[in-house]
């Protein structure tokens, strides 16, 4: 036997193990990881069995070396790495069932023991053996929660995951993993986007996916994963109330204060993600707070005269475009230039659905069978046939779909409950005639047109008087003026009269 420290690959085998060392710490949702995993398995990336080919070619490799025994430390620094990573990557496939049960029913982890005496049998250092078993609790809870929430095969799905992927694990999982794992509250991501484009999906998978401690002497993990993400959308509360909501109050704060209250701040546990949904609609001296966390990590509760600690990450969300966002934060609905440049570390623009759709016309039948599954709990290929072909008949093939994924998931319901989209009793409005940005370019709309139409297209989106009055700026008692006319223009009988206020 070689002295520890002295004994080396030989090429063909140092250049397999740099292929799997790519690998393991490439992004996934990457066209490097694809590219990695077709010449490792010795096939096309698209081959379904592509991971188990690697799997496999990777076992044989390791055992031809030193059999099950192989030990890390006999090799030189360079080599060592190479081997440490292959490893990891083989015993985290290897326990990948177990993962996968453990995430959908959280308990003690009765394989961690077998885990982590394989990766010391092979020299690991305890506490990088530690660090394994929550990596590959992490990764395998990303891969899962970004890949099932954002279906898609488009270039701007596959572009997204990617990008959520950096936001949890940085764009160099090494790096992460010897100095960020645990301090990824420093990085705020702000998620832009239509409404019903997928925002708060995003979230809750970025929330998903973050860092768990595990206690060795419970065998357990220290938090469940449904416990990292607190959601708040801030459009559901009016300016009086939002401070409260989110800062928390003393009693006797103010009046109807009968008790002490703990805001969104407080219920985010260590590691955890707070998500600010229509982060666009706060008020200034809301920002000037929420700036105050982003920087110095602490809140106070109305009424309170000590600061409290701020544990979590924060992600935010908004339907406005980053021209609309942008402004010296003394008009309301505009961002401050320092609470905008503080929360956006990570900028991810969601696609639209009609964009999702012309890059890829099949996304269409994958989300139907998606959401299909969703609904009925189960894979339900028959039921996602069946909505597919009502809404294939009864919506043109370039329908504008303004309500993006939300407005899909409807006609989805639509379907089941009736058998038809609603486009069997009128169809929506936004995708009468010529769309509306074709009409404004040909300049063939009137200012009172111009307006009417937008307030059609919002609210076929919104179904509110009160949100597209506070989109457009206008009335409500004029929106309704609009929406009115649009009727008496468009007799059509509809499936839902604007009635909301």
């Amino acid at each position: 036997m070689k002295s520890p420290g002295t004994r080396r690959l030989g090429e063909r085998d140092r250049r397999f193990f740099s292929l799997v060392a790519g690998a393991t710490f490439a992004n996934p949702f990457s066209a490097e990881r694809a590219r990695l995993d077709a010449e490792i398995g010795d096939t096309d990336a698209a081959d379904p069995r592509v991971l188990a080919r690697m799997s496999t070619r990777l076992s044989a490799r390791l055992e031809s070396l030193a059999g099950p025994g192989l030990v890390l430390a006999e090799y030189t620094d360079e080599d060592r790495e190479l081997l440490f990573a292959a490893c990891l990557f083989d015993v985290f496939h290897r326990y990948i069932d177990q993962i996968d049960e453990l995430i959908a029913s959280p308990a003690r982890v009765r394989f961690a023991r077998s885990l982590l005496s394989e990766l010391s049998a092979r020299s690991i250092e305890p506490t990088k053996a530690h660090r394994a078993l929550e990596l590959f609790y992490q990764l395998r809870r990303a891969h899962l929660a970004i890949g099932k929430r954002l279906t898609g095969s488009g270039p701007s799905m596959r572009r997204l995951r990617e990008e959520l992927w950096n936001s949890v694990f940085t764009h160099d999982i090494l790096r992460y993993e010897r100095y960020l794992f645990s301090r990824m509250e420093d990085f705020s991501t702000l998620l832009i986007g239509a409404t019903g484009t997928g925002k708060g999906e995003a979230a809750r998978a970025i929330g998903a996916s973050g860092y768990i401690p595990f206690d060795d002497k419970r065998s357990e993990f220290t938090t469940r994963v449904e416990e990292l993400f607190v959601p708040i959308n801030l459009s559901e509360f009016p300016e009086t109330l939002i401070e409260s909501e989110l800062f928390g109050h003393r009693r006797g704060a103010f009046t109807g204060a009968i008790d002490n209250h703990g805001g969104a701040l407080s219920r985010v546990r260590p590691h955890g993600t707070l998500f600010l949904d229509e982060i666009g609609d706060v008020a200034p001296a809301i920002q000037v707070k929420l700036l105050r966390v982003l920087q110095e990590r602490v809140f106070t509760p109305v009424g309170a005269h000590e600061s409290e600690r701020f544990y979590g990450r924060v992600v935010a969300a908004t339907h406005r475009p980053l021209s609309a966002l942008r402004g010296q934060g003394s008009t309301h609905g505009r961002m401050r230039e320092d609470f905008y440049y503080r929360l956006s570390t990570h900028t991810i623009e969601l696609p639209s659905l009609r964009t999702r759709l012309d890059e890829s016309p099949g996304e269409l039948s994958v989300l139907v069978s998606t959401l299909c599954e969703r609904i009925a709990g189960e894979p339900a290929p028959a039921l996602a046939e069946h909505v597919a072909t009502r809404i294939a008949s009864e919506l043109p093939g370039d329908h504008a779909y303004p309500g993006n994924v939300r407005e899909l998931e409807q006609c989805v319901r639509r379907v089941l409950l009736t058998g038809h989209c609603e486009s069997a009793r009128g169809e929506p409005p936004a995708s009468r005639g010529q769309p509306l940005w074709e009409r404004i370019e040909r300049g063939e709309l009137a200012a009172e047109q111009l307006v009417r139409a937008y307030c059609e297209l919002l609210y076929a989106r919104e179904k509110s008087y009160v949100q597209v009055a506070k989109i457009t700026g206008l009335d409500r008692r004029t929106v309704r003026r609009h929406l009115h006319a649009v009727q008496a223009r468009d007799p059509a009988p509809r499936s839902r009269e604007p009635q909301n206020e």
